[in-house]
């Protein structure tokens, strides 16, 4: 049996999944075929009748990597195979999946779902039809309007706003220019039908996508509490010498052995002055007694992901200024925290927990004038209440542009710079907004200096860490 670790002791039932061994190897039990029906009737309804919608899965895996399948083909079918094309009617409201056919001989990787398990495939799915692929083209050709993604489709540790920074570096690189794969798809379309008007199905599913169901809240809850049960065992595990990276070795080993799929994310892990760098990616720096560590990091847990961020001591005890400083964002956090609720915008948010916290930096003595300025102009940045989280951790779907409402998830992060110190400091938890305020699904971690510095007491999971 795998290890079980402290924090996760009671919560360990709830994460396993359902489904006998065969059907849990070929496909998803976390969501039953009527909600990707109903998924799919929310696509018809906004393309209207006479529309149809073209969804294309994940190309093959190059190398030794394990396939997983694009958030966007995921969402609306569950099916996790390579090269899958998804075509919704709008005419008579069907969806019908295209597969790749099983080879004559079992490849040595095992068994995967092929256009042959047509019965399999419908019963999961509740899809009306599965095809081989080659029949997709003679069915687009009824097509007169046809929506489909423009948007870059998320994949491993992989969220649209890092993708499309990559397309339009590879498309303005000389000796590359390649199209994103999504144009590629609209290229081939555009130059095999002609006269077939394409237009952009992204806006569509990103509002879909951002009220999320009572099933996604049971995924997101468990991919909070990992991301929570990891920075508490990196936290137990950290002492002067050990490797920023090693805090992500415990960080993996606690998702893998609770069925996550790995980082959902690639972690941030800074140590020192690092910790400037707010997205710093080396996580190669051997930690040093006095500095704060900064750690972000959450799993791919059924395709859902999480966000949460601690700073803690690296020598155990905080030290008068990092108490001072992350003290103060922790009590701006909670302030945050009270006011998120169903019906508030995040402007309106933002401005109360800034009034009450002017108050506290009115009473506050600061040990540098320079403290006291940076805090002033934390209560200004309009950024803490900072992205959607989902199947991303930088999600889809707007939730700024009006009033919270129920279902919606995403971090509530805090920071802070001193540039004449180049000091960062910021903690972040994911909360889901409910109907009468929140849930914050990490608060398993600890969040109050005293609460971190016990936990930096305890024994770790992983003795051998730093020796």
């Amino acid at each position: 049996m795998a290890r079980k670790f402290p924090l996760l002791e009671v919560a360990w039932a709830t994460v396993a999944r359902a489904g006998n061994a065969l059907e849990r190897g070929l496909f998803q039990t976390d969501f039953p075929p009527d909600e990707f029906a109903a998924r799919r009737a929310a696509i018809f309804d906004a393309i209207g009748a006479g529309a149809h919608a073209l969804l294309q899965g994940a190309p093959p895996v190059r190398g030794f990597d394990v396939f997983r399948q694009t958030n966007e083909f995921y969402y609306c079918c569950g099916v996790e195979v390579p090269q899958a094309c998804l075509l919704l009617s709008g005419t008579d409201r069907t969806a019908a999946l295209y597969l790749p056919h099983r080879p004559e001989r079992a490849g040595s990787e095992g068994t995967t779902l092929a256009a042959e398990d047509a019965k399999l495939i419908r019963r999961f799915t509740g899809v009306d039809a599965v095809y081989g692929i080659e029949r997709l083209a003679g069915h687009l050709k009824t097509a007169s309007v046809l929506y489909t993604p423009h948007a870059p489709a998320e994949g491993r540790q992989a969220s649209r706003d890092e993708l499309a920074r990559s397309d339009k570096l590879v498309a303005a690189d000389p000796w590359d220019g390649r199209p994103a794969r999504q144009q590629h798809l609209i290229d081939l379309l555009r130059a095999r039908f002609a006269g077939l008007e394409i237009r952009d199905l992204s806006p569509t599913l990103d509002v879909l996508r951002a009220i999320k169901s009572p099933r996604e809240m049971n995924l997101l809850r468990r991919a909070g509490l990992l991301a929570a049960a990891a920075v508490t065992e990196a936290m137990r595990a950290t002492r002067p010498g050990v490797i920023e990276y090693q805090l992500g070795a415990i960080a993996d080993a606690v998702y893998l052995a609770h069925g996550a799929q790995g980082h959902g994310y690639r972690p941030i892990i800074a140590s020192g002055e690092n910790a400037w760098h707010a997205h710093y990616f080396r996580n190669n720096c051997a930690l040093r007694d006095g500095d704060l560590v900064l750690m972000d990091t959450a799993p791919d847990y059924g395709y859902y992901t999480s966000d949460i961020g601690r700073m803690w001591p690296v020598g155990g005890t905080y030290a008068p200024r990092q108490r001072e400083l992350y003290g103060f964002m922790v009590e701006y956090h909670k302030a945050l925290l009270r006011r998120i609720r169903p019906g508030a915008t995040a402007d309106r948010i933002l401005a109360e927990a800034a009034a009450e916290m002017a108050k506290v930096i009115g009473r506050t003595r600061f040990s540098k004038p320079i403290y006291k300025s940076a805090a002033q102009r934390t209560l200004e940045f309009k950024g803490h209440l900072s992205h959607a989280v989902g199947m991303a951790v930088h999600d889809v779907g707007d939730y700024r542009s009006g009033p919270l409402r129920p279902g919606v998830v995403f971090a509530v992060d805090p920071q802070m710079w001193v540039p004449e110190e180049k000091r960062y400091i910021r903690v972040e938890d994911t909360v889901a907004v409910t109907e009468d305020g929140i849930e914050t699904l990490t608060c398993a971690a600890p969040l109050e200096l005293g609460d971190v510095e016990a936990a930096l007491r305890r024994k770790s999971a992983f003795p051998a860490m730093g020796t």
